[in-house]
Parts: C-alpha cells; structure tokens; sequence
C-alpha cells in the first residue's frame, strides 16, 4: 500500500466533516474563560482538531469492521470502511500522533485539567474497544458518545482556570443534551443493521420511533436552558429549533423503515455547521460586550 492511500484511509477514518465539532467547543471554552492566545491553545485545538478524531474514530473503525462492512452507510463521510490489513497501522498512528499533544498538554496543565483530560481519552477508547464496547450499552453509548464532544469544552473551562458559575453549569449541560439527542437520533438509521449484526444500543432497545421522541425531548430542554442565560447568550437557545426540524418528521418512523432516517442525518451535518457559525457570532458579541 503507498503512503497516499494509507493516508488518505486515515484521513477518511478521521471524520475530517467532524473535526470542529470537538475542537471548536475546547478553543472557544477555553477563550470564554479567560484564555489567552497562548500555547495552550494552539496545541489543544490542534489534538481536538485532529488527533483527538482520528484516535475516537480510527478505533471504532477497526472495532466495528465487521458489522460496518455489511452496513450501507459506510465508506465515506459517515465511516471509513478500513481493510484488516490496516487496522494494526491505524491503531498505532493514532496513539503515536495523541501521544506528543497529550504530553504537552499535561505539562501545560494542573491536576484538574490532568483528570478531565483522562476521562476524555477513556471515553474515546472505552466507546469502541473490545473487553469494554461502551457502544453497544444501552444508555450509556450516547453518554459516552456526548462525554466525546462535551468534554474538550470542560477540558478548555479548567485549563483556563474557570469558575464555575451559573452560565457555566447552564451552558455544558445543555451542550451534553444536545449530544445525547445527536447520538440517539444518529443511532435510529442503524437498528435494522444493528440488530441483524446482534448490537445492542439506544435505538435497538428503545425502538425507532421512541428514539426519535427522545432526541426530539432532549434538544428541547437543551433550548430551554440556554434561555436561562444572560443576553446575548439565551440567544443560542434558538438554535435548537433546526434540530427538532430535521428530526420531527421521523417521530413515527417504524423499525424497518428506520434507514430512512440517514436523509435526516444528513441534513444534521449541514445543520451542524450552520448553528456553528450563529453560536460564532453569539460568542463574538459576548467578547465585545465584556470588552467594553
């Protein structure tokens, strides 16, 4: 195999459409709190932007092969469909490559920061790893698959040296919703794959209809706590809205037309970036009222 087509098969296996999705929350937690541009930022967005993705998803890649390669969604922007003959080099680029900015990181950090960062990386590996396969529990596969998104913003909060304030608590627990409500909704065009590959998750229990209703339930009350907060901030409270638009018309889909909900999915990853860009502007605002 060249260089080019290893490398290429990591980047696909790294989620490139995913990178912001954990490295903004930690850059922009870690500027709210009072962190400068300093070293400690440029080299915790770069491990969240890149390493940190490629270690979360090369692995569940290699440990989810084998139900993967008889699912019709991988293969692409939704997952690497990586050949055994690799799966040994992916596990080792993506350790070696965390290893360097987790280092640095530590060496940058305090005690506080050390202990959010280790239940970071476990999530990362307990999700997908055999002997644990937190994936395919019930449950607890959307907390650990939130604790992947919410924890690089706590990560940010406590390298800052952040207090932890009514806004503070408000804000991550709404963010660790909204990533519960993304990964039940994102598990309900798995179950008719899941369950013929004998995986268990949150949609395969729940059903796809009462995921969907679930989802739909937690980005609610993920809005209506962000509406707790000091204006400009209530703002992103709005920002729920898209979800519950794109999820709405599968609240009743049946198990066996549950695939149909990946157009659902889809339009997630564009939604994402949208309200990416509004909470941007939401942020901007509030360092320019602070700055006043």
């Amino acid at each position: 195999m060249s260089s080019q087509t290893l490398l290429g098969r990591l980047f696909v296996a790294s989620r490139p459409l995913s990178w912001v999705n954990t490295a903004y929350p930690f850059a922009a937690a870690y500027l709210l709190a009072g962190g400068g541009i300093d070293a400690a930022l440029v080299v915790g967005t770069i491990f969240f932007l890149i390493p940190y993705n490629l270690a979360m998803y090369g692995i569940n890649d290699v440990f989810d092969y084998q139900s993967d390669a008889v699912n019709p969604r991988k293969g692409g922007v939704e997952g690497a469909l990586l050949p055994p003959s690799v799966h040994r080099t992916v596990l080792v680029v993506a350790t070696a490559l965390c290893v360097p900015f987790v280092v640095a990181l530590v060496l940058l950090g305090n005690p506080a920061s050390w202990a959010v960062l280790a239940v970071s990386l476990f999530a990362v590996a307990a999700y997908s790893v055999r002997g644990l396969r937190f994936k395919e529990i019930p449950f607890l596969d959307s907390i650990t698959s939130s604790t992947h998104f919410a924890s690089p913003a706590v990560y940010g909060l406590v390298l800052a040296g952040a207090a932890w304030d009514r806004t503070a608590v408000l804000a991550l627990s709404a963010f660790f919703l909204w990533g519960l409500a993304s990964h039940a909704f994102g598990a309900v065009q798995d179950v008719v794959p899941d369950r013929e590959g004998g995986i268990a998750s949150i949609a395969t229990v729940l059903g796809a209809a009462t995921t969907v209703r679930l989802a739909l339930a937690l980005w609610l009350v993920a809005g209506v706590l962000l509406l707790f907060l000091p204006f400009p901030g209530w703002l992103t409270g709005l920002l729920a809205l898209p979800y519950l638009a794109l999820a709405w018309p599968y609240r009743s889909v049946s198990d066996a037309a549950s695939g149909r909900a990946n157009r659902g999915w889809r339009r997630f990853l564009l939604v994402n970036y949208l309200v990416g860009f509004a909470v941007t502007l939401v942020f901007i605002a509030i360092a320019f009222r602070g700055g006043r």
